[in-house]
C-alpha cells in the first residue's frame, strides 16, 4: 500500500556527521539524484578538501551532493533549484537536519549565474551537474569562469550525460579525473589561476 504523500523518494547521506540519514525527495521530471556510488567516488576524490569549503551545489535537484558536503563539515553552501517544490524540499530537509550554513535560492541557475556571485567571497568547491540535453553545462562553466564565482584552485565536479563528450573548457581549469558510469560521465576541475 502506498502512502499519499508529496515526497517519493528519498536521498540517502553516505558519510559524516548525518551518515546514513535519509531524507525525502520528489519525484520530479528531470531530477536524477546523483548514485550513491558515483557521491562515493566524487566524495572520495574531494576527501580533503571538504571540511570548511564553501561550496555552491549550480543544479541542486535533491541537494544530495551540498548535502553530503554539509554532512561533511563544509562550511558552508548556496543551492540553486529552478523547481520550486525541489527547493522547498531542500529547505525543509535543512531544517530537519538544523543546517543553518546552508541557503537554498529558488531560481535558473543561469540567470543567477549571470548576475556575479553575491558576496565576493567565492566558492571553493562547485558542483554543476544540470538535467540532461538541454544544453546547460557549457554555458554554466563559462559563467562560472567570467562572473568571477570560484575561488582560486576551486574544484568544480561535472556530471553530463555521457554523449556529450566535449566540454568548453577556460584555460584556467585543469582536469584532475574523469570516469564513466551507465550513462554518465562525471569530471573533476580545478581552477588554476595563471
Amino acid at each position: 500500500m502506498s502512502k499519499n504523500n508529496s515526497a517519493s523518494g528519498q536521498v540517502r547521506i553516505i558519510s559524516g556527521q548525518w551518515r546514513s540519514r535519509k531524507l525525502p525527495i520528489h519525484n520530479l521530471e528531470g531530477l536524477r539524484p546523483t548514485t550513491d556510488r558515483v557521491r562515493e567516488t566524487l566524495f572520495n576524490w574531494l576527501s580533503s578538501d571538504v571540511r570548511g569549503a564553501r561550496v555552491l551545489d549550480c543544479f541542486a535537484g535533491s541537494g544530495a551532493l551540498s548535502l553530503e558536503s554539509l554532512s561533511r563539515y563544509a562550511s558552508y553552501a548556496r543551492i540553486f533549484e529552478l523547481q520550486t517544490s525541489a527547493a522547498k524540499q531542500l529547505t525543509q530537509n535543512l531544517q530537519t537536519l538544523q543546517c543553518d550554513n546552508a541557503d537554498v535560492i529558488n531560481g535558473d541557475s543561469l540567470a543567477i549565474l549571470e548576475k556575479g556571485s553575491m558576496d565576493k567571497q567565492g566558492f571553493d568547491i562547485v558542483f554543476v551537474d544540470p538535467p540532461f540535453r538541454k544544453n546547460l553545462a557549457n554555458k554554466t562553466i563559462a559563467l562560472l569562469d567570467e562572473k568571477q564565482w570560484l575561488n582560486e584552485n576551486a574544484q568544480i565536479y561535472v556530471e553530463t550525460e555521457s554523449e556529450l563528450d566535449v566540454l568548453e573548457l577556460p584555460n584556467t581549469w585543469v582536469e584532475l579525473k574523469q570516469k564513466k558510469a551507465g550513462q554518465v560521465i562525471y569530471r573533476l576541475f580545478q581552477y588554476q589561476i595563471d
